[in-house]
């Protein structure tokens, strides 16, 4: 800016020391000669002026565009801070609001933790007395045949202890029946115990994160199942959190009916996960959950180890053919190989035959690195693919490979992949499969 006001001012100087006339005086006489500068100086001084003047304006223009910005740029950041303080404000203030609930809850649940100690200590107490009076039983008892044994005039004698016997014994019954109120106390308390501990869990989280957690994924107190979530209201199928007793929570997929909630275990549509996996895979868990997967024979049982669990199977061929099968089922735990038994009925329909009639009495789960079936020369799992509660390796497999149609025309092939023999056969590999659990009475609410 500075050197073109100089150039101006240098042009201006020059305009005027050639474009107006001078005198100067001679030393003899006065004489006047006046003097103009070129036309064509003058010319290209007026269009350099020219040019000088637009590029100004130019310039004044630029200048005020940027200034235009710079000035709506500081009026929006200006509206940000201001945002941005009321933000910083109400989080603030949320979080002193989480920390004082958060405290509030850790007050009530030492509380709690008071009142379970007293009925710990009290049932210890009757456990106490009650061995106690069976001792104290035990050697009246023995009074009594001491006494049966004597003489008549011990008669009486015999008649009063046996008198405090039936009183012993009512005394007894009536401590068990305390025993059993003081234990549904207990289990009872036990409950709001591990909902406080999870709503303090979920505040303390609030309050670090400062950020509201998803209803359906964090509940007040976590479902044990998809049906429970169902009766809390749950009716979109979908990724939720449960929390089934003594198990850490973990995320399912939750198929949600009219009827209920099913908690899906196992699905099967495009090939994209390899299930011929070792034990500790089907144990686990493996697949994602929005895709093809085996939930985990872990969380299986943890879900339905209580019993009263029906089991349903949804199948479909390369004809988009459909089947469904439902059977009452138990699951054991670990220490039975996770053995699947299914509830005896009168009879089974052909479809369920494929794994009903072999589960009657109990089946251990079995893969190529851990054989449990039931065929001593062959080791299914291996010879066909997948883990799966195998009997004699020929009734059914969900958990084979999965082969594009048109399958293998090899028959030795096609008997490893996803087969149900009492529907559609042995050698024939389907297109799809998914398991899913849920409480019995879903299944009496449909039927």
């Amino acid at each position: 800016m500075k050197t073109t006001l100089a150039t101006l001012t240098l042009c201006l100087v020059l305009i005027t020391a050639t474009g107006f006339p001078f005198e100067r005086k001679g030393s003899a006489e006065k004489e006047k000669r006046v003097q103009y500068a070129a036309w064509d100086d003058v010319n290209v001084i007026a269009h350099g002026l020219l040019q000088l003047g637009q590029g100004l304006k130019e310039h004044v223009d630029k200048t005020k565009v940027q200034m235009r910005d710079i000035f709506t740029k500081i009026k929006v950041y200006n509206r940000t801070v201001g945002e941005l303080g009321k933000e910083s404000q109400r989080l603030r203030a949320e979080g002193e609001a989480l920390k004082a609930r958060a405290r509030g809850l850790e007050d009530r649940e030492g509380q709690l933790l008071n009142v379970t100690a007293e009925l710990r200590e009290k049932t210890d107490e009757m456990r106490q007395e009650r061995a106690a009076v069976s001792e104290r039983l035990s050697r009246l008892e023995e009074r009594l045949d001491n006494s049966l044994q004597g003489d008549a005039k011990n008669g009486t004698d015999a008649h009063s202890i046996q008198m405090m016997l039936e009183a012993q014994n009512r005394r007894i019954d009536d401590l068990m029946a305390r025993m059993r109120q003081q234990q549904e106390k207990l289990d009872k308390q036990n409950v709001r115990i591990r909902t406080l501990q999870s709503q303090i869990q979920q505040s303390r989280q609030r309050s670090f994160t400062n950020t509201e957690a998803e209803q359906r994924d964090s509940p007040v107190e976590m479902a044990s199942d998809c049906h429970e979530l169902f009766l809390r209201g749950e009716t979109t199928s979908g990724l939720y959190t449960i929390q089934p007793d003594n198990m850490e929570a973990f995320r399912v997929f939750c198929e949600m009916t009219a009827d209920g909630g099913w908690t899906v275990v196992q699905k099967r549509q495009d090939g994209s996960v390899d299930f011929d996996q070792l034990w500790s895979a089907y144990e686990k868990g493996f697949g994602s959950l929005e895709g093809e997967f085996w939930l985990g024979l872990e969380k299986i049982y943890a879900i339905a180890k209580k019993g009263g669990y029906v089991l349903q199977i949804k199948l479909s061929d390369w004809g988009d053919d459909t089947a469904s099968i439902r059977l009452p089922f138990h699951l054991g735990g670990e220490e039975t190989q996770y053995s699947l038994q299914i509830q005896e009925v009168a009879t089974f329909s052909p479809l369920e035959r494929a794994l009903g009639s072999d589960a009657a009495s109990a089946l251990p789960f079995s893969t190529r690195d851990r054989d449990n079936d039931h065929k001593k020369d062959t080791n299914c799992a291996k010879h066909l693919s997948g883990g799966w509660w195998f009997s004699n390796c020929g009734q059914a497999n969900l958990n084979g490979r999965f082969f594009q149609s048109p399958p293998p025309k090899q028959r030795h092939q096609r008997k490893q992949g996803i087969f149900w023999k009492t529907w559609r056969g042995r050698y024939y590999p389907l297109k799809s499969s998914a398991m899913m659990i849920a409480p019995v009475v879903i299944d009496s609410k449909s039927s």
